[in-house]
């Protein structure tokens, strides 16, 4: 089994913000490939949705706990499904989609074993799973005029697209689709 981790925020309040890029690319994705609807699997504290491609059982899973707890979600779901999930396996097993300052608006990054540069949503899993060893799908979001450690970013990552911004969303969530879709072809 694969597990899909999509990072954000739930409820409405959040929905269109760049800090849910990852959320919200795991929704575009399940669509796409016409897995089941998301249903709240309250033991794991995510929206979870279960289907098959290329012949791989995969599990996409959206915390609804905020983007500072996503680990307790992850490490749940793991826990969980560990008779099909080996911890050494995690690079394979476990992929998290998630927002990433340190990148452009719009661009994006597959990387494996990193430190998490401070994300809250990557700490926690880390920290959850004592572990930085699982594949990671960076989607960029920072401003051209971002000034490094400026309260600027926090402000905007949770700010609602722009008409304009729509088109980069819709451009990068596509990409990070093909990067599953890479990914899978791999494992």
């Amino acid at each position: 089994m694969i597990i899909i981790a999509g990072l954000g925020n739930p409820g409405q309040k959040y929905e269109s913000t760049w800090h849910n890029l990852g959320r919200l690319a795991v929704l575009n994705w399940q669509k796409k490939v016409g897995f089941a609807d998301f249903r709240l699997e309250r033991k794991f504290n995510s929206l979870v949705s279960k289907g098959s491609f290329e012949k791989k059982e995969i599990l996409l899973a959206l915390p609804e706990s905020f983007m500072n707890q996503s680990g307790k979600a992850v490490k749940s779901l793991i826990s969980s499904y560990r008779n099909k999930i080996a911890t050494a396996d995690l690079p394979r097993q476990l992929i998290v989609v998630h927002d990433d300052a340190d990148l452009q608006k719009g661009e994006i990054r597959v990387s494996k074993n990193r430190g998490t540069a401070g994300h809250k949503g990557l700490d926690s899993i880390v920290g959850s799973l004592k572990t930085k060893n699982f594949t990671r799908i960076r989607i960029g979001v920072r401003p051209k005029n971002y000034v490094s450690g400026s309260k600027s970013l926090e402000r905007f990552v949770l700010k609602k697209f722009t008409k304009e911004e729509e088109k980069i969303v819709a451009e990068v969530i596509k990409k990070t689709n093909e990067a599953i879709e890479n990914i899978l072809s791999q494992v």
